[in-house]
């Protein structure tokens, strides 16, 4: 029709799935940045930055256990150990000894380095079922040890006294009383673990992790020690776990004995799902979902529980790879 579109000759749709494509393929390509970018300005988003806080490091402490059970195929419950062990590690050289918080951090994850190649010695020689109980039985050992461990861990009552006022970075004092300085202090632990983390997952090392999870046989037929591949996944998945814990023990001032439980190990692998497993930032946004419907709805009721497993199970039902991963599913297609 003149002055009019033609309908057999639009290419409207086709340059929308082109511009989608273009676009999904930029955020692959920056998606280290993008992230960064997002996390930057999302306390401003946030309901209040304390919230904003607890999604960024427990967004970490989900990308840490999304390596070994999103991109290994490993389930492990028994993450709450080394995440634990991260904030214990950090909180006690603090808290008995004085020890300064820039050597306190690495401390903390060093610790949960150790107890990652520990369990991960056991847990990685069985597969299936197994690997999840016998990670599940090695975490609770860590909880009991650390439960009556009172002089050293405070026992039931958890650590007290992780008090770090304000950190020096690059030259510059920061206090931690500020919620919004905290936020961009740790975001920069955050930053550095999300630009390693793609490290791994692009190198050569990052493919024959998938290729575990995809068909064990045929890489253990390529030659790849898989035995020892799933430790090393195992060790590196603690590290992050444990930064996560020593972060956290630098946020709440005090470590409480429940970072050690079983519970913990249940909320990581509900963020993960949630978010998407084996896709980049859905455990960020897993975390985020999480907590605020644990926020939210727990003000309405004690029992808010209820209401997020019967929402968990929906999302599972209708959304099986998770909010982001079926966003980006979507996308795609």
């Amino acid at each position: 029709m003149a002055g009019g579109t033609d309908l057999a000759t639009d290419t409207s749709p086709v340059r929308a799935t082109r511009g989608t494509a273009a676009w999904i393929e930029f955020v692959t390509r920056h998606r280290v940045l993008v992230a960064i970018l997002f996390l930057a300005v999302f306390p401003w988003f946030a309901p209040y930055k304390a919230l904003a806080v607890n999604i960024l490091i427990f967004g970490l402490f989900a990308m840490g256990f999304n390596l070994i059970y999103g991109y290994a195929g490993m389930l492990s419950f028994g993450h709450a150990a080394l995440f634990g062990l991260g904030a214990y590690g950090c909180g006690v050289p603090i808290a008995k000894f004085g020890v300064p918080w820039f050597l306190a951090l690495p401390l903390g994850v060093l610790v949960a380095g150790v107890a990652a190649a520990v369990i991960g010695w056991f847990a990685t020689r069985t597969r299936g079922i197994y690997f999840a109980m016998v990670t599940l039985a090695l975490s609770q050992v860590v909880y009991y040890v650390v439960f009556q461990w009172i002089s050293l861990t405070g026992g039931e009552d958890g650590l007290r006294g992780v008090n770090v006022p304000a950190i020096d970075i690059f030259g510059q004092r920061l206090s931690l009383l500020d919620p919004t300085t905290k936020y961009y202090a740790i975001l920069l632990f955050v930053a550095f673990a999300l630009w390693l983390f793609s490290r791994i997952l692009n190198s050569p090392f990052g493919a024959v992790i998938e290729a575990l999870r995809e068909n064990e046989k045929r890489a253990r037929a390529c030659g790849y020690d898989v035995t020892r591949v799933r430790w090393v996944v195992f060790v590196l998945s603690g590290l992050f776990s444990g930064l996560a814990g020593a972060l956290y023990a630098l946020h709440l001032s005090i470590v409480p004995i429940e970072t050690l439980h079983y519970f913990t190990s249940a909320n990581v692998l509900m963020m993960t799902l949630l978010g998407g497993m084996g896709t980049f930032f859905g455990p960020f946004f897993g975390a985020f979902v999480f907590l605020l419907l644990q926020d939210v709805i727990g003000v309405i009721t004690t029992h808010w529980q209820i209401v997020v497993g019967t929402l968990f199970v929906l999302l599972i039902l209708f959304f099986p790879r998770g909010i982001w991963g079926s966003l980006l599913h979507w996308l795609r297609s």
